[in-house]
């Protein structure tokens, strides 16, 4: 569904913007931003409001605060420090600490001058915001004089800030920022004209965290490959041994009905054909290549280098390929090698004009490590929101803004 953009968007001069973001970042542990993409990513819209001299109110969440006030931790003041950094100086960031409604958000609004950003504090010091209160949702909306969700990260959420905010200000715009225009554009077009071949990677932990997806996703593609800790429940669906690795007992016969739903539509699903195994998650254990079933004892940790092979062989031919999720135990070396190579496979695809849309954070993470985010076509900044796009499920959020 076409909505408007923030192209068509006027800014009067000193004009208050509340701008949905998505800074929920992590944090080093003596409290400054560790990765501040999502910060990068949302600073084109941003600009778009100061440059043309409104004042950008930016409102996000931060982690999980239990929703009973400020707490230690959780504040989005080292965003603010960030954001000053990423802004040139004609661009002043006011922090409201502590606050994201009322007199005093409302009072460092005044204060600032056309061209300047207003950073409220974390959303979720509120229990409103979770709970979708629309008189929280309503006194956020007071702050500002048009609405502009940028924040994908959190489209798939009925939050306040997402769906009672823009139904709270009906009589004003309500526009998609630069981002959520691209990843809806990207994900969206993926899934309803790709260009084929049209393949979907799969991985993660769990078959239950992908099956809306694997379901939705069926009837669209030409094939799905599936690594990661979810392809042990598809191979002991299969009958294989696979040993002590990750599995979901209850979800093999689901598994078994989808690889039967496959192979009736004539949709291919690759599985691993080769294990990195070790005895235990740690970088320094004993590990062997195992092909075919994995013995007792040990636990596949990593897809193969047959597996590898075989895989990019696939990518290799694909118009299209959307990915979400790890192939492995990524975040322990040495068994990020499979999803690195996957990586690399499709930088190499993108090279030859295949789309490559990378969804998840642990994923667009890892592309991030292998050095080639900025090479594919689309790396998401949502994994939830792009998990529940490839799903088919449509986004309240998205519906609250005007129509294009």
């Amino acid at each position: 569904m076409p909505v408007k953009t923030i192209a068509d968007l006027h800014v009067e001069q000193g004009m208050p913007v509340l701008v949905r973001v998505d800074f929920n970042v992590p944090l080093r542990a003596d409290g400054g931003v560790l990765d501040d993409r999502r910060i990068r990513m949302a600073v084109p819209t941003i600009k778009c409001i100061l440059d043309a001299g409104g004042i950008a109110v930016c409102m996000s969440h931060l982690g999980r605060p239990a929703g009973t006030g400020p707490e230690v931790g959780y504040s989005l003041s080292p965003v603010a420090d960030v954001l000053q950094t990423l802004l040139d100086a004609a661009h002043s960031v006011h922090f409201v600490a502590g606050a994201c409604r009322g007199p005093i958000a409302q009072a460092a609004i005044d204060s600032a001058s056309p061209g300047d950003l207003v950073l409220l504090d974390n959303l979720r010091f509120e229990a409103g915001e979770k709970a979708g209160d629309a008189a929280f949702a309503a006194d956020l909306a007071a702050l500002g004089g048009a609405y502009v969700n940028d924040a994908f990260g959190t489209a798939h959420r009925d939050d306040a800030s997402m769906v009672g905010v823009p139904a709270a200000m009906q009589s004003k715009s309500r526009v998609a920022g630069l981002l959520l225009e691209k990843e809806l554009r990207f994900l969206g077009e993926a899934i309803a004209s790709p260009k084929r071949p049209f393949v979907a990677v799969l991985g993660g932990a769990k078959v239950s965290d992908k099956l809306g997806a694997i379901h939705n996703l069926l009837d669209r593609v030409d094939s799905i490959i599936v690594g990661g800790g979810m392809a042990y429940t598809f191979l002991a669906a299969q009958g294989k041994a696979i040993g002590e690795s990750l599995v979901e007992r209850d979800m093999v016969p689901r598994a078994a009905e989808l690889l039967a739903k496959a192979e009736q539509a004539g949709k291919a699903i690759f599985l691993p054909i080769d294990h990195v195994c070790a005895q235990r998650i740690d970088t320094h254990a004993p590990r062997q290549v195992c092909s075919g079933d994995v013995p007792d004892g040990w636990m596949g940790l990593d897809i193969g280098p047959a597996t590898i092979e075989a895989f990019g062989r696939v990518l290799h031919t694909a118009g299209t390929v959307v990915w979400n999720g790890p192939m492995g135990v990524f975040e322990t070396p040495p068994f990020d090698v499979g999803t690195q190579a996957v990586a690399q496979v499709l930088q190499e695809a993108t090279e030859q004009r295949a789309v490559t849309i990378v969804g998840g954070g642990e994923t667009a993470a890892a592309v991030e490590a292998a050095g080639v985010a900025a090479q594919l076509s689309h790396v998401s900044t949502g994994g939830g929101a792009s998990l529940r796009m490839l799903e088919g499920v449509p986004f309240a959020s998205v519906a609250c803004l005007e129509k294009a």
